[in-house]
């Protein structure tokens, strides 16, 4: 069972995750979830380490369940234009901008982060598989970048969207090699490994709150 929270004396705790940075395709989407502090649920875990199917199963409970949350997304345009991981701080950033509550302390999965005002924050390696506000953070942004690429994949089917979300896979770059690139691919990675550098001056891309959810709004 994961742990419930990392400061016992800190009311709403915020867990921060994000899915997609290693994606040489789409955008990177980011969660941040406020669980209740007796949220239990056996099945939770790290979204790598879950079937679709339960990932799919977990997204209902913690929207249904979550004090509060909020996913979105940095496109790949300015994935290119600020590097991917100052993209994913931002997706994090702009999820914390849209919860309805104001989280006391943020835990986020990972070793790094840019601080989010003046609200303290912990860094916790492998901390989706620890703590369950982070594991419920992940199965939000997995889930949600996963139907977004599912969307993508009916505008250019060739590159196995559906099934590789955007990764690195041999299909994927088969594809590319195939068929060029699009306009969702991230110029700035190396999409090909025979593939030279690239001098790219992207431009400036919006930001997207992909959906957000005050705890009124769970009870229905």
């Amino acid at each position: 069972m994961l742990r419930s929270y990392h400061q016992k004396d800190i009311a709403f705790e915020a867990g921060c995750d994000e899915a997609g940075r290693g994606c040489l395709a789409g955008p990177v989407f980011a969660a941040a979830v406020i669980l209740p502090p007796k949220f239990r649920n056996k099945l939770l875990n790290d979204s790598k380490q879950l079937k679709a199917s339960d990932r799919d199963k977990l997204r209902e409970v913690v929207e249904k369940e979550a004090i509060a949350y909020a996913v979105a997304s940095v496109d790949n345009l300015e994935i290119d234009r600020i590097n991917i991981l100052k993209a994913s701080f931002r997706a994090m950033h702009l999820a914390l901008d849209q919860l309805k509550q104001q989280p006391g302390y943020i835990l986020v999965d990972g070793n790094r982060f840019v601080p989010y005002g003046k609200t303290p924050h912990a860094c916790i390696v492998k901390g989706d598989g620890i703590y369950a506000s982070i594991a419920a953070a992940s199965i939000l942004a997995k889930t949600y970048r996963d139907e977004y690429m599912h969307k993508l994949h009916q505008e250019y089917p060739h590159f196995g969207w559906l099934e590789n979300k955007g990764y690195p896979t041999l299909f994927h770059r088969d594809a590319i090699r195939a068929h060029g690139e699009t306009p969702y691919h991230r110029k700035t990675f190396r999409l090909l490994p025979d593939q030279p550098e690239l001098d790219f001056d992207a431009p400036v891309a919006e930001y997207t709150v992909v959906k957000v959810v005050s705890p009124e709004e769970t009870q229905d």
